[in-house]
């Protein structure tokens, strides 16, 4: 076993190199694509780029989840995340559907002129 350790050899384990990033690296992309998106939903106008935003936020709650049920050697939150992700295709083909009947019947998509229920 030594004389692997000085020939160059010896390979690690391929799920070490994962391991090199802690769970605080994982929170912090996390943060900060929930951070991106929240801040997208608050400057932005159009309401497609909104809905991304939206988004990306779920997916980073996600990745938080994942990452925590990773280190904590469960798993819980993936299983969590599965069912998030379900959920949000049905959430994405409704607020699409939503946003082309805001388009069809108003003519646009921008969150400043779509501020009345009625036209």
């Amino acid at each position: 076993m030594t004389s692997a350790l000085f020939t160059g050899s010896f390979l690690p384990h391929p799920c070490l190199a994962v391991a090199a990033y802690g769970l605080p690296s994982y929170l912090f992309v996390s943060a900060l694509l929930f951070a991106i998106g929240f801040f997208g939903v608050l400057l932005r106008k159009n309401t497609l780029v909104v809905y991304m935003c939206l988004e990306l936020m779920l997916l980073a709650s996600s990745l938080a989840l994942v990452a925590f049920s990773h280190f904590n050697g469960t798993l819980d939150g993936a299983v969590f995340v599965f069912f998030i992700l379900t959920i949000a295709a049905a959430e994405v083909a409704v607020g699409l559907a939503i946003i082309v009947a805001l388009f069809r019947r108003r003519h646009t998509v921008q969150v400043e002129e779509l501020n009345h229920l009625k036209h």
